[in-house]
């Protein structure tokens, strides 16, 4: 069963505390930005068919969808990891995802000790103290099913080191928009799944890194996140298969948070660094199984 409490933060004393949900009465924008709302959908090139970019449902099997919008991605067959702000946010408690088109009840959510969602007041004004909040966070939680899953095989973790410079697929089904005009306001944060391409820039502690470029330095299916699809895949190819390096988190920007505009051309997206969550996402999953 699911816990009382609801989301439970895991830390390595095993307590347990009840986390709220996001910081309310925000401009939309500015709660995608940071990740106080699901974001991660995907915003395509303007010079390439939207058509390119869209895969079947049955794309990726292990992908999750959370109710409502948000993502995840199946890594055992009874675990499922997210980005924490895809959680917090919600007002009831999580009962349920939807994996290869059939639901499944979730008994418990645990979430990172270093998952927090910020004060009202980083949401206005200058994003600096915002942007310096948000790479102090740990956007990272677990959620563990009612029962294992039989039908579709989990992916496994990139344990690597060595994420910059490769090329990673990005996969999400939210709002999506061209890189010239970024992600419209009014775009829906659930539909078709599309898939699209980048290459890390930085991995540097809890993040990776992706610029959104355009040009010759784009790639044939460049993209990033837009709104709706938080705790998304990030993948790596490690030999034939592919490797879960990521989850889609965040948007940095600088000036005023009132005139953000996500999903254009030169904007930087952060992405949850598996490999340096790999512990903490082991040992969750063996002490609840020994519990």
């Amino acid at each position: 069963m699911q816990r009382e409490a609801g989301l439970r933060g895991s830390g390595s004393g095993g307590r347990s505390t009840t986390i709220l949900g996001a910081v309310g009465g925000a401009v939309g924008l500015i709660l995608a930005l940071i990740g106080a709302t699901p974001a991660g959908a995907i915003v395509i090139r303007h010079d390439v068919a939207d058509g390119r970019y869209r895969v079947a449902d049955s794309y990726l099997p292990a992908l999750v969808d959370l109710p409502v919008e948000g993502h995840g991605v199946l890594i055992a067959d009874q675990w499922v990891v997210t980005a924490a702000h895809a959680l917090t946010w919600r007002h009831e408690k999580l009962s349920s995802v939807v994996i290869n088109g059939r639901s499944h009840a979730v008994a418990d959510v645990i979430l990172h000790p270093g998952a927090r969602d910020p004060d009202a007041f980083l949401l206005r004004g200058d994003a600096a103290p915002l942007m310096a909040f948000q790479l102090q966070r740990a956007d990272i939680a677990l959620i563990r099913l009612a029962e294992p899953v039989r039908d579709v095989k989990p992916v496994r973790l990139y344990r690597g080191q060595g994420e910059r410079g490769e090329i990673v697929e990005i996969i999400g089904r939210g709002a999506s928009g061209a890189g010239v005009a970024g992600q419209p306001g009014d775009a829906p944060h659930r539909g078709p799944l599309r898939r699209a391409q980048n290459r890390i820039a930085s991995a540097d502690g809890a993040w990776l890194t992706y610029v959104f470029d355009q040009g010759r330095g784009a790639l044939p299916l460049e993209g990033m996140l837009g709104n709706g699809d938080s705790g998304g895949p990030v993948l790596i190819r490690q030999g034939r298969e592919w490797r879960l390096a990521g989850l889609a988190s965040w948007q940095w920007w600088d000036g005023d948070l009132a005139d953000f505009q996500g999903g254009v051309y030169g904007r930087t997206s952060y992405q949850v660094r598996i490999s340096h969550f790999a512990d903490w996402i082991d040992t969750t999953m063996r002490r609840q199984q020994s519990e």
